[in-house]
């Protein structure tokens, strides 16, 4: 078997591959490391075959649809999966054919409803059911505390104890564990009474994941994230350096409209000398007012470069194309000593 485990913060994910055939499957992949992931499978000769959530996750965000449509290869989630773009819905029991290896679902829901373990060899990768040290917790949408008392002590634990521990997260640098090491260690396995079990885990009081309700979107509905809007816009515009715009400003180039995009508030603070300010909220709607010439060249400005790399992005689609953006945003043109003007 040839394996690669990849660690995104918190996060790991997992390919799993047959040296015999060179099929693989990629488990829990997470959507900044794509090209990370066709690199360590070109590294190894493996062609990805299944693309493998091993429940909807509440706290990053999958790779799973993006690289099925770039690969052409089946999204694999268990049956009570509500995501969208899901090509091969499995169920406990089932196995998957990866070459000569076999991956065997077990339907283990707590953590969420559609929550599964896969084992393969000498190894089961446990998703959010069972982590090194702890469990995945169940106040979540569709957590349940009760099914993973179940799923716990019921299914997963029953297994080979020498079976090793590949968890979808990990935030002190470990690896792996055992079935074994976690029966023996993790504290929330000690408490084996199911309704003391029940208790605790409905007393933990946690705080919710930071990128909770863009995460849920995008991975129960299909949606984008910030940063795949971001990255796609910043595909499709040019940036202008700040050396360059101040090289601009110096000698008053007529031909550059520097729209910024800010709110009033922070534009009547200090913008740059003889910039148009037009909302980027507004943008759509008042375009034709404030830039009545779509041959000219624009350069859009925020605070961190963001919200005008997407305006840029939007100015182009509307047909000025030679809208750019400022690299960096005011914030960077500020820091670096360049002068603003503020409105009284």
């Amino acid at each position: 078997m040839i394996f690669e485990q990849v660690a995104t913060g918190g996060c790991q994910s997992y390919l799993v591959g047959c040296a015999d055939s060179c099929a693989a499957a990629l488990i829990d992949p997470e959507a900044s490391q794509v090209d990370r992931y066709l690199a360590l499978a070109g590294h190894h000769g493996l062609r990805i075959r299944w693309l493998i959530d091993t429940h909807t996750h509440a706290d990053h965000f999958s790779a799973t649809r993006a690289l099925a449509a770039q690969l052409g290869v089946p999204v694999v989630m268990h049956r009570a999966s509500p995501a969208p773009g899901v090509g091969l819905k499995v169920d406990d029991g089932e196995m998957l054919a990866v070459g000569r290896l076999r991956l065997q679902v077990l339907h283990t829901p707590g953590h969420t409803a559609d929550s599964m373990c896969l084992v393969v060899e000498d190894r089961v990768f446990t998703g959010d059911t069972l982590l090194i040290g702890g469990t995945g917790r169940t106040d979540l949408p569709s957590g349940d505390a009760a099914a993973l008392h179940h799923s716990l002590f019921e299914r997963l634990l029953r297994l080979d104890p020498a079976l090793k521990v590949y968890p979808a997260h990990d935030y002190k640098g470990r690896s792996h564990s055992t079935l074994a090491d976690e029966i023996a260690h993790n504290p929330r396995l000690q408490v084996r009474d199911r309704e003391a079990f029940v208790a605790m885990m409905n007393g933990l009081n946690l705080s919710l994941p930071t990128h909770i309700t863009e995460a849920l979107r995008t991975n129960l509905h299909g949606g984008r994230t910030v940063s795949q809007l971001l990255a796609e816009a910043a595909a499709r515009v040019p940036f202008m350096s700040l050396a360059e715009l101040r090289s601009r400003v110096d000698r008053g180039d007529s031909d550059l409209v520097v729209l910024d995009v800010r709110e009033r508030d922070a534009y009547d603070a200090g913008h740059v000398a003889g910039a148009v300010h037009l909302p980027r909220g507004q943008l759509e709607l008042r375009v034709n007012e404030v830039l009545p010439d779509p041959t000219r060249r624009i350069l859009a400005c925020c605070e961190f470069g963001r919200i005008s790399t997407l305006a840029a992005a939007t100015l182009r689609d509307m047909g000025f194309v030679r809208a750019v953006a400022l690299d960096g945003g005011l914030k960077a043109w500020r820091e670096a000593g360049h002068p603003l003007v503020s409105r009284p």
